[in-house]
């Protein structure tokens, strides 16, 4: 599977930042906070990866690495562009950017290549199966606004669509037996306890800054039925996350390509938002 740079401009209204999921402001900050983190958390994976591509010599990997790190690029300057909308409506965006940079710098600098790699794997994994959710599942975002629907759904095909690359890298460059499979599963283990960690604090501080809404006891109890109820979130994903840890895993034993056949039709839908939004 050969990812593609797209070139994606998405059509995201200012006015409707703090408010464009269906199910309400609580629901949209969720997936804001998650949006803060891609800038930083896209730099640090094409870096993980990038360290080991001159170890890498299957040239189809090689040319999947470029493609991966040319998605990850545009993923961090269109959340960029959101973000600064973020900011725009009084959110402290750019300071909760900045921690996770220091975070992330940090740990690039002083920990491992192969760790930070591993992170990645983790990551990616993550990333695989909350989009391959959201494209499953049209009701995760309904009828809510346009672009930012779009912006999700663009952002979780190409995660789809290179899911595997640093898997691939991973198995290319750390030597195979049972070290490497401990360091992968203790990196995933490490990974859900501070991503999750920074998910909940991003959100609740989106929450706070954005408190004049009001609404707060509908928009929890929306929030946590989006999140936690039986068709939620976290319930659905458990069983994909579980099965990280089988020593034969692969991302691509879940073989969900046939998603990607909405791709073409979804950058055309994108190209109408923007030319009606300049009308």
């Amino acid at each position: 599977m050969l990812p593609i740079r797209r070139d994606i401009k998405v059509e995201l209204p200012a006015e409707r930042a703090c408010d464009w999921h269906e199910q309400g402001s609580h629901v949209t900050h969720f997936f804001n906070a998650l949006s803060l983190l891609f800038p930083s958390g896209e730099l640090f994976f094409m870096d993980s990866v990038r360290h080991y591509r001159e170890q890498i010599h299957d040239p189809e990997l090689k040319r999947q690495i470029q493609g991966f790190i040319g998605q990850e690029a545009m993923h961090s300057r269109e959340h960029l562009r959101y973000n600064d909308l973020l900011q725009d409506a009084g959110l402290p965006a750019h300071l909760l950017d900045r921690r996770l940079r220091f975070f992330l710098d940090f740990q690039k600098k002083h920990f491992p290549p192969a760790f930070n790699l591993a992170i990645t794997v983790a990551l990616e994994h993550y990333t695989a199966i909350l989009a391959d959710l959201l494209l499953r599942d049209p009701s995760r975002f309904g009828n809510s606004v346009a672009g930012y629907r779009q912006m999700w759904l663009w952002h979780a095909l190409e995660e789809t669509e290179h899911k595997a690359v640093s898997y691939d890298v991973w198995n290319s460059v750390i030597k195979p037996g049972p070290k490497r499979y401990l360091i992968r599963t203790g990196s995933m283990l490490f990974t859900t306890l501070g991503f999750w960690l920074v998910v909940f604090d991003f959100h609740v501080r989106m929450l706070i800054a954005d408190r004049r809404r009001g609404g707060h006891w509908r928009g929890l109890w929306q929030v946590v039925k989006y999140l936690y109820g039986p068709k939620g979130v976290f319930p659905r994903i458990a069983l994909p996350w579980l099965q990280f840890f089988k020593p034969g895993f692969h991302p691509w034993n879940h073989d969900n390509r046939e998603q990607l056949q909405r791709i073409d039709g979804l950058v055309q839908d994108i190209e109408r938002t923007r030319a009606a939004a300049a009308k």
